[in-house]
């Protein structure tokens, strides 16, 4: 991306960069720091302070740096603000946030920009802080790939609920989703689990072979919690043509091609589980009902006070995030409700600007 530095004043007026280093990418702002006009935005490689060593981070994060910030404005730049992935403001002994400083001070040092203030946080707390009015207290709730709550004090994080990665917690977030659409498919096939489209399309979006896959859709009766019509004989599976061999032969291909990934890439079947719902598919239904009840779960535990702000960022949460709805529904009967923000860009360029004295 390009910038707009060859279009406003050359005054000489101070400069801030706010950061959103996530686990996909790093992405970079440049702004005026007396009014926070957006000068410039660029990107960068994966800025997860805990998972990509600090030389890799360090040139990601000089990658996106140099993108932005052209050379004759770098001794302007009087702040600037990281918020990365692994890392917290809350301690400057916590590991990801020493490691995140390192990358991000030697990559100043790189491109000579001597930035007077330089500060670290997670990428949740810069989240919280780009809601309107950059606020200092509050929950945010993270809804994405991962999913994490965390109570925000003085624009820092106290209180962290779940958060714990695929392995152990992560619970209602996409790869949740993901893994659940896989198991419905698996307890479908062995006789064990309802009927669902899920089979069909987590199949096919594995490349399977197509003989394998249940031919024709799921029964009208199977959707929606609705009962089979009386005298009704049901069906071992539920879907009349997908007999035991095939369903064998079904898990035989699909367990390998699962394993064959990085486990948090089942988070790519949770768009799966967001369409079938939208078909009145009764398995995907309960998968999405049951994430938003992990979710209200998460945010109860912050023991939150009746109109208390919650912000909230990730896909699964967004305008047309598939929980957003029901998570709405949930909050609104404890009396709560979401502000949704994009992501943590508007809010690091915000903490890069209240570090610069005026």
């Amino acid at each position: 991306m390009g910038n707009d530095l060859n279009h406003t004043p050359r005054d000489g007026r101070a400069l801030v960069i706010g950061l959103d280093a996530g686990g996909t990418r790093t992405r970079a702002v440049l702004a005026a720091a007396d009014d926070g006009h957006v000068l410039g935005e660029s990107t960068g490689g994966p800025g997860n302070a805990m998972t990509v060593p600090v030389p890799q981070l360090t040139d990601h994060l000089t990658e996106a740096l140099a993108r932005v910030v052209p050379e004759e404005a770098r001794a302007r730049v009087v702040s600037v603000t990281g918020g990365f992935a692994g890392a917290t403001a809350a301690s400057e002994d916590d590991p990801g946030t020493g490691r995140a400083r390192t990358a991000l001070t030697e990559a100043l040092r790189r491109l000579g920009i001597p930035a007077g203030r330089v500060g670290v946080c997670s990428d949740i707390e810069a989240a919280f802080a780009a809601a309107p009015g950059t606020p200092s207290e509050g929950l945010a709730l993270v809804a994405g790939t991962g999913a994490v709550a965390m109570r925000i004090s003085g624009r820092h994080a106290t209180t962290t609920v779940d958060g714990d990665g695929w392995l152990l917690g992560d619970e209602g977030s996409g790869f949740w989703i993901g893994r659940s659409a896989v198991r419905a498919a698996l307890r479908m096939a062995d006789g064990r689990g309802r009927p669902t489209v899920l089979a069909g399309w987590v199949g096919r979006t594995l490349g399977l072979p197509v003989d394998v896959l249940p031919k024709g859709g799921i029964p009208s009766y199977d959707r929606g919690g609705a009962v089979p019509p009386s005298g009704t004989a049901p069906h071992p599976t539920g879907v009349p043509g997908w007999e035991r061999a095939r369903r064998e032969d079904f898990r035989r291909h699909l367990l390998p091609a699962v394993m064959a990934d990085p486990p948090i890439r089942l988070a790519r079947f949770a768009p799966l589980v967001a369409e079938a719902a939208a078909e009145r598919d009764a398995v995907a239904e309960t998968i999405l009902s049951e994430a938003a009840d992990h979710l209200l779960a998460a945010v109860r535990a912050l023991e939150p006070r009746p109109g208390e702000r919650i912000v909230a960022t990730g896909g699964l949460l967004g305008p047309e995030g598939p929980l957003t709805a029901p998570l709405a529904a949930r909050l609104h009967a404890h009396g709560l409700s979401l502000d949704w923000v994009a992501d943590g860009r508007p809010g690091a360029v915000a903490l890069a600007r209240l570090a610069h004295p005026s």
